[in-house]
């Protein structure tokens, strides 16, 4: 006797699916309109096919942006996903000092975004900041505004210093999911502390990994505020990623078509590169011999 399939579940999705319609979906189809056409004020719009889309695809200056957002990406995870590793390990795994280290790593997560840019703009000057005037005393000559390398370190750090904490939470889960009994067959094995790491606990945290990987490209292929506070996409067009270069034409110039497409074109290229980060992760993932 086949036994029948109850899907009264999916009347709590349909309020999901309803927010979801009208905060992303709507929304986007008027940016698709507005990607074909042309507008010259008065509310006024003439089709202009992929005209923009070809216009853009000719533009150094798209290719330029994403360049600049591509190298900042690939930088940030080489740096905070080691480094929430390491951080993650060092952690206590019981006990009050346990409890206190999640706090702290925490905290910078429940900072504002714009926030964080002001008080990196602030901690990085010369004449009042921390950072800045320590290094002016030691003699270093740090100026984020007026040099290009200056500005990347300083948001690459800020970035850095905000989010690795994230990282470091999601592999700390992965490994208090490790059963004891692991550990003991390890000290009874004599194994050493990298075959420990390499055999049991990078595997385990394989899957919190995956997840770590995609949400720090994302969100560092999307980042606008905090760079845009701190060096408002300078010195010179330097620190202006993709985000910032699409805000400047949309609300700078005013080109609305262009930016349209624009847009468009950024959510693509972050789904399409998400979906190859997930898809080779996963590959590996399952190659990957079962112990």
């Amino acid at each position: 006797m086949q036994r029948s399939t109850n899907q009264r579940a999916w009347f709590l999705v349909l309020p999901v699916l309803v927010l979801v319609a009208f905060s992303s979906v709507i929304p986007m189809m008027t940016v698709v309109n507005y990607s074909f056409q042309d507008s010259f004020g008065g509310n006024e719009f003439f089709w202009v096919g992929l005209e923009w889309y070809r216009e853009l695809l000719r533009s150094e200056r798209l290719w330029d942006a994403l360049g600049r957002q591509l190298l900042f990406s690939s930088i940030i995870l080489l740096i905070e996903i080691p480094l929430g590793i390491l951080v993650a390990l060092c952690m206590p795994k019981k006990g009050w000092l346990a409890s206190l280290c999640l706090v702290l790593m925490a905290l910078p997560l429940l900072i504002p975004y714009n926030v964080v840019g002001t008080i990196w703009q602030v901690f990085g000057r010369a004449d009042i900041g921390l950072l800045g005037r320590s290094l002016s005393d030691l003699g270093i000559s740090f100026n984020y505004a007026q040099n290009a390398f200056d500005a990347w370190a300083i948001v690459v750090v800020m970035d850095v210093w905000h989010w690795t904490s994230l990282v470091a939470l999601l592999a700390y889960a992965g490994l208090r999911s490790i059963p004891v009994a692991y550990y003991q067959a390890a000290r009874i094995d004599q194994a050493s502390r990298w075959s420990v790491f390499r055999f049991i606990e990078l595997p385990k945290m394989r899957g919190v990994l995956i997840i770590a990987v995609l949400l720090r490209f994302m969100d560092s292929f999307m980042i606008y505020t905090e760079p845009f506070v701190l060096t408002g996409g300078g010195p010179g067009n330097a620190t202006t990623f993709l985000s910032i270069d699409l805000v400047k034409m949309a609300l700078g110039q005013f080109d609305l078509g262009p930016a349209a497409a624009f847009s468009l074109m950024y959510f693509l290229a972050i789904l399409l590169i998400s979906y190859v980060f997930y898809t080779v992760m996963i590959s590996s993932d399952k190659a990957e011999p079962q112990s």
